[in-house]
């Protein structure tokens, strides 16, 4: 197991557990637990949250084995540079105009996910629950967007797919409690905290740049080991 790639998948998360607040607040205190027994309940919302988690990680394995083809190229370092760039740039545009860029592909996405979680909420049964959170993982989201990046800059197909499931895994403590607690949770609390998101994602991008650049400090900037190619069988 690498465990660099297990805490920067598990930071990742809990920092962006800030945002998950704010953004999927209204998600979560959408979910019909309320008629179920009490461990029913609380056997659903562990499913929905297992749920997201398991998305995470099958678009690990996707971007994973993208970023292993990057790695294999040899273009892994300078491709880790140029996405913390335009993950800056992204952001400077979103901080001069207030508008999220998303493509319209992204937007017809999000309809289609809405209308799956929509039909998946009236189904009150714990075991929905999962594909509700395997939908809720679907929807567009900056901070994902974020952790398939850091997965995209992985050599290998494994650290893809433990980078998105631990980013997952650290978004669970703050999202469970607010499935459990969330009438705690005022909005303005929620929106205070949304405020930290462009500090996260500038972060990242500065993360991404540093981890291109070879520097050879441990977690943040380690020395990407070349691409070996493959040696030729002789017969």
């Amino acid at each position: 197991m690498n465990i660099e790639i297990l805490i920067a998948g598990l930071s990742l998360g809990l920092i962006s557990s800030f945002h998950c607040v704010g953004m999927c607040g209204p998600i979560a205190f959408a979910l019909p637990v309320q008629h179920l027994s009490s461990l029913s309940r609380h056997l659903a919302i562990i499913n929905y949250h297992l749920g997201r988690v398991l998305t995470y990680s099958i678009l690990g394995a996707i971007f994973g084995i993208m970023g292993r083809q990057i790695y294999l190229a040899g273009f892994q370092q300078w491709f880790s540079i140029v996405l913390g760039v335009v993950v800056l740039f992204l952001l400077i545009g979103y901080g001069s105009s207030r508008t999220r860029i998303q493509p319209s592909i992204f937007k017809k996405l999000q309809y289609k996910v809405q209308e799956w979680m929509a039909m998946l909420l009236k189904d009150s049964r714990p075991g929905a629950f999962l594909f509700l959170g395997m939908a809720n993982g679907l929807l567009p989201c900056g901070m994902v967007y974020l952790a398939i990046a850091g997965a995209l800059s992985s050599s290998e197909i494994t650290d893809g797919i433990l980078f998105m499931a631990a980013f997952g895994s650290g978004t669970l403590p703050a999202m469970v409690a607010l499935s459990m607690f969330g009438h705690l949770a005022s909005i303005s609390m929620r929106n205070n905290i949304r405020k930290l998101t462009p500090y996260v994602i500038a972060t990242m991008g500065i993360l991404l740049i540093l981890r291109g650049l070879n520097l050879g400090i441990p977690f943040i900037s380690p020395v990407l080991e070349a691409a070996r190619p493959e040696s030729a069988a002789c017969h």
